[in-house]
């Protein structure tokens, strides 16, 4: 897969590629169908594992090449090492998971820098949704109230205090809408947060 194979398919995952350096390690949680690690692979030479529990999702993983490990991430990450990828990524996952602060603790463990994606709650047709009394349904979040699987609502700024708070260094930080990059007014307009990150 090429980047303008990626850019066509998930142009969030294509903005994410620039963080990642050529021939890195890498370790993607919740990888889903495996597109972003087939393309890391076949474009940029990296070498990595996905971890994902949707058993539907482990044949679409094989089949593009992608190593991949089913396991539930609340289980934690104990079977690697301190520092033992150059980049762990948890895309779009993070909203999924009970213990939000331990997954982020686990994933600046195991890498040496992680980029991490939620949709950002704060998103302004979230907002319009709320003050028309009814919970937000947007690309972002795709789903009704009562058959979502996100377990977790943040905003950007919530998450860079929690960043904070559990001792991580906020590298870079983006909103995308569309994924396209959003600079001026990101908690507003952004419908997907993306933050890089390190250990302080």
């Amino acid at each position: 897969m090429n980047f303008q194979e990626l850019s066509s398919l998930r142009p969030d995952l294509a903005f994410i590629a620039h963080w990642i350096a050529p021939q890195s390690q890498v370790l993607d949680l919740g990888c889903g169908d495996g597109v972003m690690l087939e393309y890391l692979q076949s474009d940029k030479q990296c070498i990595g594992y996905g971890i994902e529990i949707d058993d539907e999702k482990i044949p679409m993983c094989i089949g593009r090449g992608v190593s991949v490990i089913q396991q539930d991430l609340e289980a934690g990450l104990a079977m690697f090492s301190d520092n033992a990828f150059d980049m762990v990524l948890c895309l779009s996952a993070l909203q999924m998971m009970k213990n939000v602060e331990g997954i982020l603790r686990e994933i600046t463990r195991v890498g040496r820098e992680a980029i991490v994606s939620f949709p950002n709650f704060a998103y302004w047709p979230h907002r319009v949704a709320l003050l028309r009394g009814h919970m937000p349904v947007s690309k972002s979040l795709p789903y009704e109230w009562y058959d979502t699987p996100n377990l977790r609502c943040a905003t950007i700024k919530d998450f860079a205090e929690l960043a904070n708070q559990v001792g991580l260094e906020v590298l870079e930080c983006m909103a995308l809408d569309e994924g396209r990059p959003v600079t001026f007014l990101p908690n507003w307009r952004g419908s997907l947060a993306i933050f890089r990150l390190r250990k302080k």
